[in-house]
Protein backbone atom coordinates (compact mmCIF):
# COMPACT_ATOMS: atom_id res chain seq x y z
CA UNK A 1 0.00 0.00 0.00
CA UNK A 2 1.34 3.21 -0.93
CA UNK A 3 1.47 5.82 1.95
CA UNK A 4 -0.85 9.08 1.88
CA UNK A 5 2.20 11.63 0.82
CA UNK A 6 3.04 9.44 -2.15
CA UNK A 7 -1.12 9.65 -2.95
CA UNK A 8 -0.79 12.91 -2.28
CA UNK A 9 1.85 13.78 -4.71
CA UNK A 10 0.33 11.84 -7.24
CA UNK A 11 -2.51 13.46 -7.74
CA UNK A 12 -0.94 16.86 -7.49
CA UNK A 13 1.07 15.84 -10.48
CA UNK A 14 -1.92 14.65 -12.14
CA UNK A 15 -3.87 18.58 -11.14
CA UNK A 16 -0.05 20.09 -12.83
CA UNK A 17 -0.49 17.82 -15.99
CA UNK A 18 -4.13 18.35 -16.56
CA UNK A 19 -3.82 21.59 -19.03
CA UNK A 20 -1.22 19.38 -20.83
CA UNK A 21 -3.06 16.37 -20.88
CA UNK A 22 -5.83 18.01 -22.55
CA UNK A 23 -3.94 19.32 -25.17
CA UNK A 24 -2.87 16.09 -26.05
CA UNK A 25 -6.05 14.50 -26.08
CA UNK A 26 -7.39 17.81 -28.13
CA UNK A 27 -4.73 16.49 -31.05
CA UNK A 28 -5.42 12.79 -30.83
CA UNK A 29 -9.57 13.49 -31.31
CA UNK A 30 -9.03 15.80 -33.97
CA UNK A 31 -7.31 12.25 -36.02
CA UNK A 32 -10.02 11.06 -37.89
CA UNK A 33 -9.20 7.46 -37.08
CA UNK A 34 -12.27 5.44 -38.52
CA UNK A 35 -11.91 2.06 -39.36
CA UNK A 36 -9.06 1.75 -41.95
CA UNK A 37 -7.62 4.72 -41.10
CA UNK A 38 -6.34 4.35 -38.00
CA UNK A 39 -2.12 4.82 -38.66
CA UNK A 40 -2.11 8.29 -37.93
CA UNK A 41 -3.19 7.45 -34.06
CA UNK A 42 -1.12 4.84 -33.93
CA UNK A 43 2.05 7.27 -34.96
CA UNK A 44 1.12 9.38 -32.83
CA UNK A 45 1.14 7.16 -29.96
CA UNK A 46 4.10 5.48 -30.74
CA UNK A 47 5.48 9.36 -31.01
CA UNK A 48 4.30 9.74 -27.34
CA UNK A 49 5.59 6.46 -25.89
CA UNK A 50 9.65 7.50 -27.23
CA UNK A 51 9.70 10.33 -25.87
CA UNK A 52 9.33 8.80 -22.65
CA UNK A 53 11.69 6.08 -23.46
CA UNK A 54 9.47 3.00 -23.51
CA UNK A 55 10.38 0.34 -25.51
CA UNK A 56 8.26 0.42 -28.10
CA UNK A 57 6.82 -2.73 -30.43
CA UNK A 58 4.89 -1.32 -33.51
CA UNK A 59 3.67 -4.18 -35.77
CA UNK A 60 0.97 -5.24 -38.68
CA UNK A 61 -1.57 -7.29 -37.57
CA UNK A 62 -1.71 -10.71 -39.56
CA UNK A 63 -5.30 -12.49 -39.24
CA UNK A 64 -3.67 -15.62 -40.30
CA UNK A 65 -2.29 -15.67 -37.13
CA UNK A 66 -5.36 -14.78 -35.49
CA UNK A 67 -7.71 -16.79 -37.14
CA UNK A 68 -7.33 -19.49 -34.94
CA UNK A 69 -7.15 -17.70 -31.28
CA UNK A 70 -10.63 -17.68 -28.96
CA UNK A 71 -12.57 -14.84 -29.52
CA UNK A 72 -11.46 -14.09 -33.42
CA UNK A 73 -14.34 -12.93 -35.89
CA UNK A 74 -14.34 -12.64 -39.36
CA UNK A 75 -12.81 -9.48 -40.92
CA UNK A 76 -14.20 -8.50 -44.17
CA UNK A 77 -12.04 -5.30 -45.01
CA UNK A 78 -8.02 -5.07 -45.78
CA UNK A 79 -6.11 -4.49 -42.65
CA UNK A 80 -2.98 -5.40 -43.86
CA UNK A 81 -2.12 -1.69 -42.84
CA UNK A 82 -3.79 -2.08 -39.63
CA UNK A 83 -1.19 -2.02 -36.48
CA UNK A 84 -0.68 -2.50 -33.15
CA UNK A 85 1.48 -0.18 -31.06
CA UNK A 86 2.76 -1.23 -27.34
CA UNK A 87 5.26 0.53 -25.32
CA UNK A 88 6.97 -1.33 -22.64
CA UNK A 89 8.35 -0.09 -19.46
CA UNK A 90 11.02 -2.27 -17.08
CA UNK A 91 11.77 -1.71 -14.23
CA UNK A 92 15.39 -1.32 -12.69
CA UNK A 93 14.00 -4.48 -10.05
CA UNK A 94 10.88 -6.04 -10.95
CA UNK A 95 9.27 -6.61 -7.60
CA UNK A 96 5.86 -5.05 -8.32
CA UNK A 97 2.78 -6.95 -10.06
CA UNK A 98 3.10 -6.32 -13.98
CA UNK A 99 0.01 -4.61 -15.46
CA UNK A 100 -1.22 -3.87 -19.00
CA UNK A 101 -2.86 -0.51 -19.88
CA UNK A 102 -4.91 -0.24 -23.30
CA UNK A 103 -6.87 2.10 -25.01
CA UNK A 104 -8.10 1.66 -28.81
CA UNK A 105 -7.80 4.32 -30.61
CA UNK A 106 -10.45 3.32 -33.62
CA UNK A 107 -13.68 5.24 -33.58
CA UNK A 108 -17.29 4.48 -35.35
CA UNK A 109 -18.49 7.21 -37.85
CA UNK A 110 -19.51 10.34 -37.54
CA UNK A 111 -22.33 10.42 -39.61
CA UNK A 112 -24.16 12.96 -41.53
CA UNK A 113 -21.59 16.61 -40.69
CA UNK A 114 -24.71 18.44 -40.23
CA UNK A 115 -26.16 16.92 -37.64
CA UNK A 116 -23.09 18.18 -35.21
CA UNK A 117 -23.13 21.05 -33.53
CA UNK A 118 -19.15 21.25 -34.28
CA UNK A 119 -17.59 19.15 -36.58
CA UNK A 120 -16.55 15.94 -35.08
CA UNK A 121 -12.81 15.84 -35.45
CA UNK A 122 -12.19 19.12 -34.37
CA UNK A 123 -12.26 19.00 -30.85
CA UNK A 124 -14.08 22.06 -28.41
CA UNK A 125 -13.61 22.31 -24.65
CA UNK A 126 -16.92 24.35 -23.64
CA UNK A 127 -19.25 24.17 -20.16
CA UNK A 128 -16.24 21.66 -18.73
CA UNK A 129 -16.57 19.27 -21.50
CA UNK A 130 -14.49 18.35 -24.58
CA UNK A 131 -16.65 17.50 -27.79
CA UNK A 132 -15.48 15.21 -30.49
CA UNK A 133 -15.71 11.79 -32.17
CA UNK A 134 -13.82 9.34 -29.85
CA UNK A 135 -13.16 12.06 -27.34
CA UNK A 136 -15.61 9.76 -24.61
CA UNK A 137 -15.20 6.27 -26.65
CA UNK A 138 -12.06 6.13 -25.54
CA UNK A 139 -9.34 8.48 -26.92
CA UNK A 140 -9.27 10.46 -23.56
CA UNK A 141 -9.53 7.28 -21.53
CA UNK A 142 -6.26 6.14 -23.54
CA UNK A 143 -4.34 9.60 -22.95
CA UNK A 144 -5.75 9.89 -19.36
CA UNK A 145 -3.55 6.61 -18.66
CA UNK A 146 -0.65 7.67 -20.19
CA UNK A 147 -0.81 10.99 -18.43
CA UNK A 148 -1.31 8.72 -14.92
CA UNK A 149 2.25 7.25 -15.76
CA UNK A 150 3.69 10.86 -16.46
CA UNK A 151 2.08 11.79 -12.62
CA UNK A 152 4.28 8.89 -11.49
CA UNK A 153 7.34 10.52 -13.03
CA UNK A 154 6.04 14.03 -12.04
CA UNK A 155 6.18 13.05 -8.36
CA UNK A 156 9.79 11.81 -7.93
CA UNK A 157 8.58 8.19 -8.26
CA UNK A 158 8.72 4.98 -10.55
CA UNK A 159 6.90 1.83 -10.62
CA UNK A 160 8.23 -1.27 -9.77
CA UNK A 161 6.14 -3.58 -12.04
CA UNK A 162 6.77 -3.72 -15.55
CA UNK A 163 4.06 -2.33 -17.42
CA UNK A 164 2.72 -2.50 -21.18
CA UNK A 165 1.35 0.35 -22.99
CA UNK A 166 -1.33 -0.61 -25.51
CA UNK A 167 -3.08 0.97 -28.31
CA UNK A 168 -4.75 -1.16 -30.37
CA UNK A 169 -7.47 -1.53 -33.33
CA UNK A 170 -10.65 -3.03 -34.75
CA UNK A 171 -12.20 -2.59 -30.71
CA UNK A 172 -15.32 -1.53 -32.45
CA UNK A 173 -15.59 -4.45 -34.98
CA UNK A 174 -13.57 -7.22 -34.29
CA UNK A 175 -10.98 -6.96 -31.43
CA UNK A 176 -8.29 -8.25 -33.72
CA UNK A 177 -6.35 -5.61 -32.28
CA UNK A 178 -6.42 -6.96 -28.76
CA UNK A 179 -6.07 -10.18 -30.14
CA UNK A 180 -3.03 -9.48 -31.42
CA UNK A 181 -1.13 -8.04 -28.43
CA UNK A 182 -1.66 -11.58 -26.76
CA UNK A 183 -0.47 -13.87 -30.27
CA UNK A 184 2.45 -11.59 -29.88
CA UNK A 185 3.29 -12.76 -26.46
CA UNK A 186 2.23 -9.67 -23.97
CA UNK A 187 0.87 -10.85 -20.29
CA UNK A 188 0.25 -9.08 -16.85
CA UNK A 189 -1.03 -9.90 -13.50
CA UNK A 190 -3.72 -7.91 -14.61
CA UNK A 191 -5.06 -5.74 -17.02
CA UNK A 192 -6.89 -2.22 -16.48
CA UNK A 193 -8.55 -0.67 -19.77
CA UNK A 194 -10.30 2.53 -19.21
CA UNK A 195 -13.19 2.81 -21.08
CA UNK A 196 -15.88 5.58 -20.28
CA UNK A 197 -18.19 3.65 -17.56
CA UNK A 198 -19.20 6.76 -15.85
CA UNK A 199 -16.69 5.98 -13.01
CA UNK A 200 -18.22 2.61 -12.23
CA UNK A 201 -16.13 -0.51 -12.41
CA UNK A 202 -17.56 -3.07 -15.29
CA UNK A 203 -18.58 -6.53 -13.03
CA UNK A 204 -20.36 -7.76 -16.57
CA UNK A 205 -20.16 -7.32 -19.94
CA UNK A 206 -22.22 -8.94 -22.86
CA UNK A 207 -20.65 -10.39 -25.40
CA UNK A 208 -21.66 -9.48 -29.34
CA UNK A 209 -22.44 -11.36 -32.74
CA UNK A 210 -22.60 -9.68 -36.03
CA UNK A 211 -24.26 -10.82 -38.67
CA UNK A 212 -25.65 -10.22 -42.24
CA UNK A 213 -29.03 -10.95 -43.36
CA UNK A 214 -28.67 -11.51 -47.63
CA UNK A 215 -32.07 -11.41 -48.74
CA UNK A 216 -32.72 -12.50 -53.16
CA UNK A 217 -36.17 -11.07 -54.17
CA UNK A 218 -37.92 -11.36 -57.66
CA UNK A 219 -37.40 -8.05 -60.07
CA UNK A 220 -40.59 -6.66 -61.67
CA UNK A 221 -41.54 -3.30 -62.84
CA UNK A 222 -42.94 -1.43 -60.46
CA UNK A 223 -46.43 -1.52 -62.34
CA UNK A 224 -47.03 -5.68 -62.16
CA UNK A 225 -45.26 -5.78 -58.48
CA UNK A 226 -48.13 -8.43 -57.27
CA UNK A 227 -46.25 -10.70 -59.56
CA UNK A 228 -42.36 -9.94 -58.43
CA UNK A 229 -40.94 -10.80 -54.90
CA UNK A 230 -39.45 -7.42 -52.64
CA UNK A 231 -36.68 -8.52 -51.14
CA UNK A 232 -36.30 -5.40 -48.92
CA UNK A 233 -40.20 -6.04 -47.43
CA UNK A 234 -38.92 -9.91 -46.88
CA UNK A 235 -36.02 -8.51 -45.02
CA UNK A 236 -38.45 -6.40 -42.60
CA UNK A 237 -39.99 -9.84 -42.12
CA UNK A 238 -36.87 -11.34 -40.84
CA UNK A 239 -36.25 -8.51 -38.56
CA UNK A 240 -39.48 -9.18 -37.00
CA UNK A 241 -38.71 -12.44 -36.49
CA UNK A 242 -35.30 -11.59 -34.90
CA UNK A 243 -36.70 -9.28 -32.64
CA UNK A 244 -39.12 -12.31 -31.56
CA UNK A 245 -35.89 -13.94 -30.77
CA UNK A 246 -34.53 -10.57 -28.50
CA UNK A 247 -37.73 -10.98 -26.33
CA UNK A 248 -36.67 -14.66 -25.65
CA UNK A 249 -33.35 -14.08 -24.79
CA UNK A 250 -34.21 -10.85 -22.50
CA UNK A 251 -36.68 -13.48 -20.46
CA UNK A 252 -33.56 -16.00 -20.34
CA UNK A 253 -31.27 -13.08 -19.18
CA UNK A 254 -33.97 -12.88 -15.89
CA UNK A 255 -31.95 -15.74 -14.53
CA UNK A 256 -28.43 -14.18 -14.73
CA UNK A 257 -27.06 -13.01 -11.90
CA UNK A 258 -25.76 -9.91 -12.60
CA UNK A 259 -28.11 -9.02 -16.26
CA UNK A 260 -31.65 -9.80 -14.07
CA UNK A 261 -31.53 -6.33 -12.56
CA UNK A 262 -31.73 -5.04 -16.34
CA UNK A 263 -34.65 -4.60 -18.03
CA UNK A 264 -33.94 -5.19 -21.66
CA UNK A 265 -29.90 -6.21 -21.65
CA UNK A 266 -30.10 -8.08 -24.95
CA UNK A 267 -30.03 -5.56 -27.75
CA UNK A 268 -30.86 -6.89 -31.15
CA UNK A 269 -29.76 -3.65 -34.26
CA UNK A 270 -30.53 -3.99 -37.46
CA UNK A 271 -27.53 -1.20 -38.29
CA UNK A 272 -26.89 -1.35 -41.80
CA UNK A 273 -29.33 -1.47 -44.54
CA UNK A 274 -28.72 -1.96 -48.39
CA UNK A 275 -30.90 -2.81 -51.24
CA UNK A 276 -32.50 -2.27 -54.62
CA UNK A 277 -31.47 -0.55 -57.85
CA UNK A 278 -34.23 1.46 -59.22
CA UNK A 279 -37.26 3.52 -57.97
CA UNK A 280 -39.76 1.56 -60.06
CA UNK A 281 -38.34 -1.22 -60.19
CA UNK A 282 -39.48 -4.18 -57.16
CA UNK A 283 -35.86 -4.73 -55.84
CA UNK A 284 -34.05 -8.14 -56.32
CA UNK A 285 -32.01 -7.94 -53.53
CA UNK A 286 -31.55 -6.64 -49.80
CA UNK A 287 -29.16 -7.05 -47.13
CA UNK A 288 -28.85 -6.06 -43.61
CA UNK A 289 -26.19 -6.14 -41.16
CA UNK A 290 -27.53 -6.98 -37.67
CA UNK A 291 -25.73 -6.82 -34.23
CA UNK A 292 -27.11 -9.00 -31.45
CA UNK A 293 -25.81 -9.24 -27.67
CA UNK A 294 -25.26 -12.23 -25.53
CA UNK A 295 -24.53 -12.88 -22.07
CA UNK A 296 -21.19 -14.31 -20.48
CA UNK A 297 -21.62 -18.05 -20.31
CA UNK A 298 -23.69 -18.28 -23.23
CA UNK A 299 -22.14 -20.17 -25.96
CA UNK A 300 -21.42 -18.08 -29.14
CA UNK A 301 -21.74 -21.13 -31.56
CA UNK A 302 -24.58 -21.73 -29.98
CA UNK A 303 -26.49 -18.77 -30.26
CA UNK A 304 -25.18 -18.54 -34.13
CA UNK A 305 -27.20 -21.74 -34.30
CA UNK A 306 -30.61 -20.23 -32.84
CA UNK A 307 -29.70 -17.17 -35.16
CA UNK A 308 -29.87 -19.39 -38.26
CA UNK A 309 -33.18 -21.67 -36.77
CA UNK A 310 -34.92 -18.19 -36.27
CA UNK A 311 -34.59 -16.54 -39.78
CA UNK A 312 -35.31 -20.34 -41.37
CA UNK A 313 -38.03 -20.98 -39.40
CA UNK A 314 -39.44 -16.84 -40.59
CA UNK A 315 -38.31 -18.08 -44.05
CA UNK A 316 -40.52 -20.76 -44.09
CA UNK A 317 -43.12 -18.75 -43.28
CA UNK A 318 -43.13 -16.35 -46.11
CA UNK A 319 -44.64 -16.50 -49.70
CA UNK A 320 -41.41 -16.38 -51.53
CA UNK A 321 -38.43 -16.83 -48.96
CA UNK A 322 -39.81 -19.89 -48.57
CA UNK A 323 -38.71 -21.33 -51.61
CA UNK A 324 -35.93 -18.75 -51.93
CA UNK A 325 -34.26 -19.12 -48.26
CA UNK A 326 -31.62 -16.27 -47.23
CA UNK A 327 -28.40 -16.57 -46.43
CA UNK A 328 -26.52 -15.42 -42.88
CA UNK A 329 -23.37 -14.36 -42.62
CA UNK A 330 -21.00 -13.70 -39.87
CA UNK A 331 -19.67 -10.43 -40.88
CA UNK A 332 -17.23 -9.56 -37.31
CA UNK A 333 -18.06 -9.72 -33.81
CA UNK A 334 -18.04 -13.87 -32.46
CA UNK A 335 -17.56 -12.25 -28.63
CA UNK A 336 -18.66 -14.23 -25.89
CA UNK A 337 -19.19 -12.00 -22.66
CA UNK A 338 -17.30 -11.40 -19.62
CA UNK A 339 -17.05 -11.51 -15.68
CA UNK A 340 -14.98 -9.95 -13.63
CA UNK A 341 -13.66 -13.11 -11.56
CA UNK A 342 -10.63 -14.29 -9.48
CA UNK A 343 -9.42 -10.61 -9.09
CA UNK A 344 -9.84 -10.23 -5.39
CA UNK A 345 -6.09 -8.37 -5.62
CA UNK A 346 -6.55 -5.67 -8.18
CA UNK A 347 -9.85 -4.82 -7.02
CA UNK A 348 -8.58 -4.34 -3.49
CA UNK A 349 -5.75 -2.23 -5.00
CA UNK A 350 -8.25 0.19 -7.20
CA UNK A 351 -10.76 0.23 -4.36
CA UNK A 352 -8.02 1.90 -2.49
CA UNK A 353 -7.18 4.10 -5.33
CA UNK A 354 -10.89 4.97 -5.77
CA UNK A 355 -11.65 5.83 -2.05
CA UNK A 356 -8.67 8.11 -2.17
CA UNK A 357 -10.24 10.29 -5.16
CA UNK A 358 -13.94 9.96 -4.83
CA UNK A 359 -14.53 8.73 -1.35
CA UNK A 360 -16.30 5.55 -0.31
CA UNK A 361 -16.95 2.49 -2.62
CA UNK A 362 -16.70 2.08 -6.42
CA UNK A 363 -20.05 0.93 -7.97
CA UNK A 364 -20.64 -1.76 -9.76
CA UNK A 365 -21.82 -1.68 -13.68
CA UNK A 366 -23.41 -4.42 -15.44
CA UNK A 367 -22.57 -3.43 -19.01
CA UNK A 368 -24.77 -3.82 -22.10
CA UNK A 369 -21.80 -3.39 -24.65
CA UNK A 370 -18.20 -4.91 -24.65
CA UNK A 371 -15.22 -3.94 -24.38
CA UNK A 372 -11.19 -5.78 -25.40
CA UNK A 373 -11.14 -6.86 -21.40
CA UNK A 374 -12.88 -10.29 -22.50
CA UNK A 375 -9.26 -11.25 -24.08
CA UNK A 376 -7.65 -11.39 -21.39
CA UNK A 377 -10.01 -12.58 -18.68
CA UNK A 378 -11.12 -15.30 -21.14
CA UNK A 379 -7.89 -16.45 -23.09
CA UNK A 380 -5.31 -16.07 -19.95
CA UNK A 381 -7.04 -15.67 -16.93
CA UNK A 382 -5.75 -12.42 -16.56
CA UNK A 383 -8.55 -10.53 -14.09
CA UNK A 384 -9.39 -7.14 -16.63
CA UNK A 385 -10.82 -4.16 -14.74
CA UNK A 386 -12.62 -1.67 -16.42
CA UNK A 387 -13.17 1.81 -15.42
CA UNK A 388 -13.09 5.19 -16.61
CA UNK A 389 -14.53 8.96 -16.85
CA UNK A 390 -18.58 10.06 -17.54
CA UNK A 391 -19.94 11.30 -21.09
CA UNK A 392 -22.00 10.91 -23.51
CA UNK A 393 -23.17 10.09 -27.24
CA UNK A 394 -21.31 7.95 -27.91
CA UNK A 395 -21.64 6.20 -31.47
CA UNK A 396 -24.14 9.65 -31.70
CA UNK A 397 -23.42 12.92 -32.36
CA UNK A 398 -22.14 15.48 -30.38
CA UNK A 399 -20.18 13.27 -28.16
CA UNK A 400 -18.31 14.14 -25.20
CA UNK A 401 -16.39 13.12 -21.87
CA UNK A 402 -16.80 15.44 -18.74
CA UNK A 403 -13.76 16.37 -18.32
CA UNK A 404 -14.09 17.00 -14.03
CA UNK A 405 -14.84 12.64 -13.99
CA UNK A 406 -11.61 12.53 -16.51
CA UNK A 407 -9.17 14.19 -14.15
CA UNK A 408 -10.62 12.52 -11.26
CA UNK A 409 -10.40 8.75 -13.12
CA UNK A 410 -6.93 9.85 -14.27
CA UNK A 411 -6.24 10.11 -10.85
CA UNK A 412 -7.58 7.40 -9.77
CA UNK A 413 -5.65 5.46 -12.36
CA UNK A 414 -2.14 6.79 -11.27
CA UNK A 415 -3.07 5.79 -7.83
CA UNK A 416 -3.84 2.38 -8.94
CA UNK A 417 -0.75 1.80 -11.01
CA UNK A 418 1.02 2.70 -8.10
CA UNK A 419 -0.88 0.76 -5.90
CA UNK A 420 -0.42 -2.32 -7.96
CA UNK A 421 2.80 -2.13 -9.29
CA UNK A 422 4.49 -0.22 -6.38
CA UNK A 423 6.77 2.30 -6.43
CA UNK A 424 9.85 3.42 -5.77
CA UNK A 425 11.63 6.53 -5.52
CA UNK A 426 13.29 8.19 -9.01
CA UNK A 427 17.26 7.91 -8.56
Amino acid sequence: MITNDIARRIVDAVDDGFDRQLATTCDFVAIPSTRGAEGPCQDMIGDLLRERGYEVDDWHIDLSELKDLRGYGPVETDVSKGRTVVGTYRPPSSVGKSLILQGHCDVVPAGPLDMWETPPFSPVIKDGKMYGRGACDMKSGTIGALYALDAISAAGLKPTGRIHFQSVIEEESTGVGALSTLQRGYRADACFIPEPTDCKMVRSQVGVIWFRLKVRGFPVHVFEAGSGANAITAAYHLIQALEQLESEWNERARSDRYFKTLQHPINFNPGIIKGGDWASSVPAWCDVDCRIAILPGWSVSECQKEILSCVAAAARHHRFLSNNPPIVEWSGFLSEGYELTNAAEPEAAFDRAYNAVFGGAVEDLVFTALTDTRFYGLNYDIPSLCFGASGAAMHGFNEYVDLDSLRKSTKATALFIAEWCGVETAA
